[in-house]
């Protein structure tokens, strides 16, 4: 318990009336931090501490990495920057060593302030000089992880720049005949046959690498820890990272195993503007790095460019590419769904070079001042559609239908209908693609008058609804016709249900083997529902284990 001793020791309340010292020590928080304990993590809510005695380390990730920023001894305080600026803490605080800290909330600060005027202009000197060393943080050119040199049209150097994009790791990517590649690359400078060749920020050069190998390079987990799990989540979507933070923070043994990178579809998201909490809306890969951060922080596996070959639903064993095994105690299927395809002649040949199956950010930069084209009517191609609006000169949203209203929401509809450089093209579809070495043109017939056109086209993204790929699953696992894994009373009426207790509310036909997200036959596709069915699994998860 707080003292007023204590407190006085600290300069910023030294000359305090024996009143305030008082009310502080019954009414602010005493931390007490093993080593490695934070007393606040970066982006939380704002307040004011004081170190009575240890040491707090001051940490900040950059792209990914973490970086010690300074110290706080004994007497010392932090918090004076979120408090002044009414912001979260750009950086985070962690015990060094056995720690004691005092936490005054923001309102009981604000309150101390304004009956001690010296309180408050200590805090404001002390506010600006730190404001000061973050600006200068803040000038410091960010060095890139990796460099890339490689063909824009090359498939394996698109797979790598996606690869990065979608794990944050940060990249500056030149093609081969860039000026500026002599002066940024050590000589002698790659070939192209070499392409696409990686330079590490540690000085290792790669030539056409495998992800995996890359991955691992770059500090990302891709093997398992420890032989045996609580739960074993498959996919790192919503649904499998909110199961991964739900299940780790309940103090299950969590492992999730992405084939790309955490995210999913969603993650490739320009921008959701409906979930819940972002009154501003959040792109899908910040949604997903936060998701990430969070399930890795209570103690969850992330294991990436890795792909499940079989599950032995007997042994409860999960065979992984490359020979590892897990064994899981249940298993959470959060697979997703992939982006169906389009069997138009030719198409396949420019898959990866000018023709692409949803969006990423990373696509955007190529597409800056050249005409691009989205097939399809739904959320997902109305939000790359405003994003590619940013870069494009033009970008046309092809769709068979006769009005976006019927498949897209209206705040998107009214936001494109603001965008002078967005264009809709009702009844209408792609019948054609053109080009040599990439695309260059896209057929598009007009069903009204039944005639087709040839349009220049720099770029074609394709959002024409998602299918379920199930077919590596175990017979045992019932999934509808359309590969989607029944659940719950779904499993009982199907006739799959062999055990003595009813199903819970998102178990398959195997006992223990839970479905959530878009996987789960369900007639709801929302990333708010896919986070929600997460972390109800887990839950079930817990019954399961208890009965087990």
């Amino acid at each position: 318990m707080l003292t007023i001793d204590d407190i006085r020791e600290v300069p910023l309340f030294s000359t305090l009336a024996e009143s305030e010292l008082d009310h502080l020590a019954h009414t602010c928080a005493d931390l007490h931090l093993c080593t490695g304990e934070f007393a606040v993590h970066e982006g939380g809510e704002r307040a004011l501490y004081a170190v009575l005695s240890g040491r707090m380390e001051v940490i900040k990730t950059f792209d990914g990495i973490e970086r010690t920023l300074g110290w706080r001894l004994p007497g010392t305080i932090f918090g004076e920057v979120p408090l002044a600026l009414s912001s979260p803490f750009p950086g985070a605080y962690r015990a060094a060593e056995p720690s004691r800290v005092m936490r005054v909330e923001a309102q009981q600060y604000y309150m101390l302030a304004a009956k001690s005027p010296d309180v408050a202009l200590k805090m404001g000197a002390l506010a600006r000089e730190r404001i000061g060393g973050l600006q200068g943080l803040s000038a410091e050119a960010p060095t890139p992880r990796v460099t890339m040199v490689g063909n824009r049209w090359d498939t394996s150097c698109t797979a790598l720049r996606h690869f990065l994009s979608r794990n944050q790791i940060s990249y500056d990517w030149m093609t081969p005949d860039a000026p500026e590649l002599s002066s940024r690359w050590p000589q002698p400078c790659p070939s192209e046959a070499e392409c696409p060749a990686l330079r590490l920020v540690d000085g290792t050069v790669l030539n056409r690498p495998a992800t995996r190998e890359l991955a691992e390079l770059l500090g990302l987990q891709t093997k398992p820890r420890r032989a045996e799990y609580d739960t074993l989540i498959i996919g790192g979507g919503p649904a499998g990272l909110a199961a991964a933070v739900y299940g780790a923070s309940e103090g299950l043994s969590t492992i999730v195993v992405e084939r790309e990178a955490p995210g999913g579809q969603a993650g490739t998201s320009s921008r959701i503007e409906n979930y819940l909490g972002f009154p501003n809306g959040v792109s899908g890969d910040e949604l997903a790095s936060r998701a990430l951060q969070q399930a890795r922080r209570l103690g969850a596996e992330i294991l990436v460019t890795r792909q499940v070959s079989q599950i032995d639903v007997e042994h409860r064993t999960v065979h992984l590419d490359g020979d590892d095994a897990i064994r899981a105690r249940t298993i959470i299927l959060a697979t997703g769904v992939a982006w169906r395809r389009l069997a138009i002649d030719g198409f396949d040949r420019f898959i990866g070079k000018g023709i692409y199956y949803g969006a990423s950010r990373s696509e955007a930069s190529a597409t800056h001042g050249l005409d691009v084209y989205l097939i399809g009517g739904g959320n997902s191609a109305g939000q790359a559609a405003l994003y590619f609006a940013n870069h494009a000169r033009m970008v046309t949203l092809v769709l068979r239908g006769d009005s976006l209203e019927k498949s897209m929401s209206r705040y998107l509809v009214e936001q494109l209908h603001g965008k002078t450089n967005v264009a809709v093209r009702l009844r209408s579809e792609v019948v054609g693609a053109q080009g040599d070495a990439h695309l260059a043109a896209i057929d598009i017939r007009d069903a009204l008058a039944d005639e087709v056109h040839t349009h220049d086209c720099a770029g074609l993204f394709v959002f024409i609804g998602a299918d379920a790929e199930t077919e590596w699953l175990p017979a045992a696992i019932a999934r509808d016709d359309r590969g989607y894994v029944i659940t719950g009373d779904d499993v009982v009426r199907a006739g799959r249900w062999s055990q003595d207790r009813d199903p819970y509310l998102l178990e398959s036909s195997v006992p223990g083997v839970f479905a959530c997200g878009d996987v789960r036959l369900s007639p709801v596709k929302r990333v708010a529902s896919a986070v929600g069915e997460g972390s109800m699994a887990i839950a079930f998860a817990h019954k399961f284990l208890q009965q087990a």
